[in-house]
């Protein structure tokens, strides 16, 4: 059944107005007509079977009628990505969204190169990936920030995974000895991390330094290897 992501709260007997774009993919792609029903959630209050109560000039009114999932909560990891060419950070958020990350934060380090950010391409992105994977929420996509101010304002109650490409502990051992709990994983540019960073990266008391094998990832496969790893290892891929 198709699904919708939508801003509005959702209760039984609500009346839901998607945006013009989602209005026309509903009607004209997918050519649905008045009662035709489909599954919408807002990442709040679960997700929710609606049917199409009005086709007008400019969009649609859905109905709500029953909850078909309560609201959940997704693994509490992050994914902090440096700012990489357009076609690999967008394949990142897809997969990341695909995968389970809460929140997906920017970064951009001494060596990152990548193009300009187009976070409205983004956010559309994990719209689209949360409803194609059932998700009940859309992780949030944050402004790029510099690695330096990000570290300095850091929450040590959340452990880093730094995937350093010089090397570290294979990532499933230091998952499992490190356990659940709240996590990020960071993931460098092009050309890996400058030694500073990798030096001060290794120092930080919160931070673990892995490996993700022997051979030099892309970063877009990098991030999609290390939270697989983090799902398998500690996450819900178990339940």
């Amino acid at each position: 059944m198709i699904r919708l992501h939508v801003p509005q709260p959702l209760s039984s007997g609500a009346a839901v107005a998607p945006t013009l774009d989602q209005s026309r993919y509903l009607t004209q792609v997918m050519r649905l007509k008045t009662g035709d029903a489909l599954l919408v959630f807002n990442g709040v209050d679960g997700e929710w079977r609606c049917t199409i109560a009005e086709v007008l000039k400019k969009g649609v009114i859905l109905r709500a009628e029953e909850q078909a999932r309560a609201q959940t909560t997704v693994p509490d990891v992050h994914l902090l990505i440096a700012v990489v060419k357009k076609a690999a950070l967008e394949f990142a958020v897809e997969k990341a969204t695909e995968l389970g990350a809460a929140r997906i934060r920017l970064v951009t380090t001494r060596r990152t190169q990548g193009d300009r950010v187009r976070m409205d391409r983004l956010d559309a992105i994990a719209v689209e990936s949360a409803e194609q994977t059932g998700r009940l929420d859309v992780p949030a996509v944050d402004l790029p920030e510099k690695l330096d101010v990000l570290l300095d304002g850091w929450d040590a109650s959340r452990r880093l995974m730094f995937c350093d490409e010089t090397g570290g502990a294979p990532a499933m051992t230091a998952l499992a000895e490190a356990g659940a709990g709240p996590w990020a994983i960071l993931i460098g540019p092009e050309g890996g991390f400058a030694p500073e960073e990798r030096e001060r990266l290794r120092a930080l008391p919160f931070t673990t330094a892995v490996s993700l094998g022997p051979r030099v990832l892309r970063a877009d496969t990098a991030a999609t290897t290390a939270l697989t790893l983090w799902q398998a290892a500690v996450g819900d891929w178990e339940r």
